[in-house]
């Protein structure tokens, strides 16, 4: 779940450069576009009918809520061509798995309704030996990607991209915006925040949550984080262009006392178990931001930190919490 502020302030807006700001609903959550100037030979309205076709395609590729879509398909086993972007999110997700130990799998759509975290689920604690049924088909070794086609090696496998897909579809309409000449941007779907350009010359800027208590706890933000890119292909050094966040204490139930989050471990088949409150990850693509994000949540504080350490284009902030239900941050790069 990304926990990420948009913050409008302290970036130096000319009065006589025209701002356009504009918001819509997509993959179950909201977005909310910015956009600073345009060429001269635009003589359009802001984009917001293409942007919304946009994300609906993007939806009905990867909604495992559609009947229709791509995935909702696949995963029922249905003989479905797949499009570029489905094949290109399953490349980013085998990556990210092979980068993090496992932690990320996108073939954890049979855990996630088994736990109950699926729309319209019953979330609910599961035994051991149910576990242990659903556990022998999930895991990305269990399917190879041939061309255009994904082989399965168990007719039970199914895929969920709900932790890559919202950072995909912001850098599928970052990009879209700077090739239609919107060179100076801000994209967000769901809290996941990738950017083109710059805001009037200086960074864009967003905040990072403070942990609640609660699930409907305030939103406020303790750090401030800068993300600008003067060009898609060209990156300042250590001057990131996407980040998303992952946290533990926006969806989860409890049984017995024990909270039960929705972040679930692909290797265990249970809820993750660390102390981590949530993480934000810096990169320059939000889709590879997202998918980290959820998997150092799994990882825990010291794996995922020694990952960053070895990842040049990398910076993290992770939150910890403490026995007494304290938190400190501790910031990787």
């Amino acid at each position: 779940m990304a926990i990420l502020l948009i913050l409008s302030g302290g970036c130096g807006e000319n009065s006589k450069t025209p701002v356009k700001h504009f918001e819509g609903v997509a993959f179950g959550t909201t977005y909310s576009i910015t956009c600073i100037g345009r060429y001269p030979t635009d003589t359009s309205d802001y984009p917001h009918e293409e942007i919304d076709s946009l994300l609906a395609d993007l939806s009905h590729t990867f909604s495992i809520f559609d009947t229709t879509s791509i995935i909702y398909r696949w995963n029922k086993g249905e003989d479905v061509e797949l499009n570029e972007d489905f094949l290109m999110v399953l490349h980013i997700s085998k990556a990210v798995s092979e980068r993090t130990y496992d932690a990320f799998d996108c073939t954890v759509q049979p855990l996630v309704q088994l736990w109950g975290f699926g729309k319209d689920g019953v979330r609910h604690t599961v035994s051991e030996d149910t576990l242990a049924a659903v556990r022998e088909f999930v895991g990305i070794q269990l399917i190879d990607i041939q061309g255009d086609s994904i082989i399965r090696k168990d007719p039970r496998v199914q895929l969920n991209f709900n932790a890559v897909a919202k950072g995909y579809a912001v850098d599928k309409v970052a990009d879209w915006l700077w090739l239609h000449g919107y060179g100076d941007c801000l994209v967000e779907i769901g809290g996941e925040v990738a950017v083109r350009g710059c805001k009037n010359g200086k960074p864009w800027k967003v905040g990072i949550q403070v942990p609640t208590k609660t699930a409907d706890g305030a939103r406020e933000s303790f750090e401030t984080i800068e993300l600008h890119a003067t060009d898609p292909d060209l990156i300042p050094e250590k001057m990131f262009s996407a980040v998303a966040t992952s946290g533990n204490y926006r969806n989860y139930f409890e049984e017995g006392g024990v909270r039960y989050t929705h972040i679930l471990d692909p290797r265990t088949g249970r809820p993750e178990r660390t102390n981590l409150l949530s993480v934000t990850v810096l990169t320059n693509s939000c889709a590879h931001a997202d998918a980290y994000a959820t998997a150092f949540m799994v990882l825990g504080y010291e794996r995922s930190a020694q990952i960053v350490r070895n990842t040049p284009d990398l910076e993290a902030r992770f939150i910890l919490a403490d026995d007494n239900g304290n938190w400190r941050v501790i910031r990787e790069q």
